[in-house]
């Protein structure tokens, strides 16, 4: 049951006659999306384009991703359709900037997790400007935080950086970012269709709390949006509280200029053109519901070159000399224990002043392990699109070895040498084993294996 609190909410918003075909539309079953990777090349599920996403498809029906090794190995990202709208807003934006000189376009993805926009934003971020890029993407929850480093290892962008942070901690980098994307943590109006609860604890105190930490949070991440930088402001909520008065607040206490008052995008499509920014409502989109605005930073806070001196180092190991590392591109090898890392030189520098400061997960590729002298290729390698495909013998797989593969069953892999070799599905990398002849040690991590019975459920 829809709460009438909340009825006047919507209509307050969109107007009563949007807001009543809405509220029909409530109680229907969410819809299913994905998201293609571009720099992949897997199978995505079938469906009609996404208006607004090139690589979305809108699908008639909910498959078992569980039981396609194309899901797991990165090749397309399953993400609501509204979401994308960000990606969209995100890509509008990127059309009159450029990338700087000397140094990667710097983006910050504030309130990352799971990832569903940070893969968005890196694709988008890759067609721009090729490597020229950082997308550093932040989650200040630990949990949320772990299951976004594993999307993004997925994904396989070496140039996205993933940090856990509380948004003050960006204030250190005063300047630094081109453009930052704040989807912020809100009352979650989007999610009635997904989760009963989410209506049952809808309240206007709970409004209110939301629209003042949507403010502390943008208040608190502010300093590190370059001058003329962008902030793209996005929540799952429809109000107008939580969404066009934030941004409103945000242009006249901060010092910004709105940037989507005209209909801008044009997107049609049943996407409502709100007084700052636009409402993907259920009812008059698949999806599951979106705002989405833009402003663009006019205070006098400018970038300044952050100096590492004083800072405190970064604990790391020696390389080993001689060390090869199989990607396909020129990076600067770290050793941190007995883990060896790959970042693109691209964006080494950008890194060493956001390490001293922030609270690093994961940044380019872990490529493997030393033991016993030996370099034992991590499951990352095999997902990073900067994998140098010639390095290691590949064995292709049929479904059911790829499936037994990703539940970390052992394999065999008889037409295969001896040692280590990289595991493919229809030419797609899904990681490594370990080939002793008789049989493999499947190299598939322990955190990432299928837990269902991949053989009742095929």
């Amino acid at each position: 049951m829809i709460k009438e609190s909340f009825r006047k909410y919507l209509e307050e918003a969109i107007g009563s006659d949007d807001a009543l075909v809405a509220f029909s539309a409530f109680d229907s079953p969410a819809s299913v999306a994905v998201r293609r990777n571009p720099f992949k090349d897997g199978i995505c599920p079938e469906g009609r384009q996404v208006p607004w996403c090139s690589h979305g498809r809108i699908l008639p029906e909910r498959p078992q991703f569980t039981l396609d090794p194309h899901f797991h190995a990165g090749a397309y990202y399953v993400q609501d359709s509204s979401s994308m709208f960000v990606g969209h807003a995100f890509r509008h934006i990127l059309k009159d900037l450029r990338v700087p000189s000397g140094r990667p376009f710097r983006v910050l993805d504030l309130c990352a997790a799971p990832g569903g926009k940070t893969t968005d934003l890196a694709a988008s971020l890759r067609e721009a400007f090729g490597d020229a890029f950082i997308l550093v993407a932040n989650e200040v929850m630990k949990a949320r935080a772990g299951v976004l480093a594993d999307n993004v290892a997925l994904w396989g962008d070496p140039n996205v950086v993933v940090t856990s942070d509380d948004p003050s901690a960006f204030a250190g980098l005063p300047g630094f970012f081109d453009v930052i994307v704040a989807d912020v943590p809100c009352s979650g109006e989007g999610m009635f269709r997904k989760d009963e609860e989410a209506q049952k604890q809808w309240s206007e105190d709970n409004v209110a709390l939301c629209e003042a930490r949507q403010r502390r949070i943008i208040a608190d991440v502010w300093p590190s949006l370059a001058r003329d930088g962008v902030l793209i402001y996005s929540t799952c909520t429809f109000n107008r509280y939580e969404n066009d008065g934030n941004v409103r607040w945000t242009a006249d206490e901060l010092g910004a200029e709105p940037l989507f008052r005209d209909d801008v995008l044009v997107p049609g499509n049943g996407v409502i053109k709100t007084e700052l920014g636009y409402s993907l409502v259920p009812g008059h989109v698949e999806g599951e519901g979106q705002y989405c605005s833009a402003l663009r930073k006019k205070s006098d806070v400018e970038w300044r070159e952050i100096k590492a001196r004083g800072m405190r180092p970064s604990k790391a190991s020696a390389v080993p000399k001689g060390l090869k590392v199989s990607v396909d591109r020129d990076v600067t090898v770290r050793m941190k224990g007995e883990t060896v890392t790959a970042v693109p030189a691209v964006i080494s520098a950008d890194l060493a002043v956001l390490e001293p400061q922030l609270h690093v997960i994961a940044a380019g590729c872990a490529v493997g392990v030393m033991k016993a002298g030996t370099l034992v290729p991590d499951a990352d390698l095999a997902l990073s699109i900067m994998l140098d495909k010639d390095a290691y013998p590949s064995a292709e797989v049929e479904q059911k070895t790829a499936l037994a593969y990703l539940h970390r069953d052992a394999i065999m892999l008889p037409d295969s040498p001896k040692g280590f070799v990289l595991v493919r599905y229809e030419g797609l990398p899904l990681g490594f084993v370990k080939n002793l002849g008789n049989r493999c040690n499947n190299l598939h991590p322990q955190s990432r294996r299928i837990r269902m019975d991949v053989n009742r459920n095929r």
